[in-house]
């Protein structure tokens, strides 16, 4: 392995650390405002390592909500992953299935973006360095961020709930992606369907905003192509 693509993949992450510790921290000390235990909040940090899906599914389970309807509503938001595992697959053909597995357990939407693009810049990079560079050490920051935001979560009083942070978070995430029509089109009517379906039984609004979303976000782009 080459470590100098290695620390390549650590340097171009870096930059990207001063958004997800927060973004760490919000989810941690929303699973312990969900009522989770702090090693319980910690596990699903490590087991699901996904930043939106994780927020999302504490909200349902902070309001008691079905955990299969949880689950349901985190698979739907992580469905880009399968997008992303089927454009990076490619670059990591040749390698064995025990090694791919740990790969795609560490993909996310920055991995993703910042390996894509060193691979079709620069094609003599050792693949697996950097990308170990960049989503190893994402998921590094990621834990320590979310164990800060568990103990913050756990000394906070009850009185002073900090559950405020998270529709914070999904504002601070929405707006900067909503960058064209589709993904303009998809954010709006999700949110005008969830606030509409707020009273639907076992929190199944924002499973349904969700679903909505996406289907009018690709009617709209398929429009657009046309």
């Amino acid at each position: 392995m080459d470590r100098e693509d290695l620390r390549a993949g650590v340097r171009d992450a870096s930059p990207l650390f001063l958004g997800i510790v927060p973004f760490a921290l919000v989810v941690g000390v929303a699973a312990v405002e969900a009522g989770l235990t702090p090693v319980q909040a910690v596990a699903m940090s490590v087991i699901v390592f996904a930043g939106a899906a994780q927020l999302a599914a504490l909200e349902l389970i902070g309001e008691t909500a079905p955990l299969s309807v949880a689950v349901v509503t985190a698979v739907i938001i992580n469905l880009r992953m399968v997008m992303y595992s089927a454009s990076i697959a490619p670059h990591f053909r040749s390698f064995r299935r025990r090694i791919q597995a740990p790969l795609s357990y560490v993909l996310t939407d920055q991995a993703y973006a910042l390996s894509v693009a060193r691979f079709a810049r620069e094609g003599n990079t050792d693949r697996l360095a950097y990308y170990l560079g960049v989503a190893g050490s994402i998921w590094l920051v990621w834990q320590v961020g979310t164990v800060a935001g568990v103990v913050v979560g756990a000394g906070v009083p009850p009185e002073l709930g900090l559950s405020f942070a998270v529709p914070l978070v999904f504002l601070a995430l929405l707006v900067p992606a909503m960058k064209d029509r589709p993904t303009t089109a998809a954010g709006i009517v999700a949110a005008v369907v969830a606030v509409a379906a707020a009273g639907v039984p076992y929190n199944l609004g924002l499973l349904v905003a969700a679903v909505v979303g996406i289907v009018v976000g690709l009617a709209v782009e398929v429009g657009e192509k046309v």
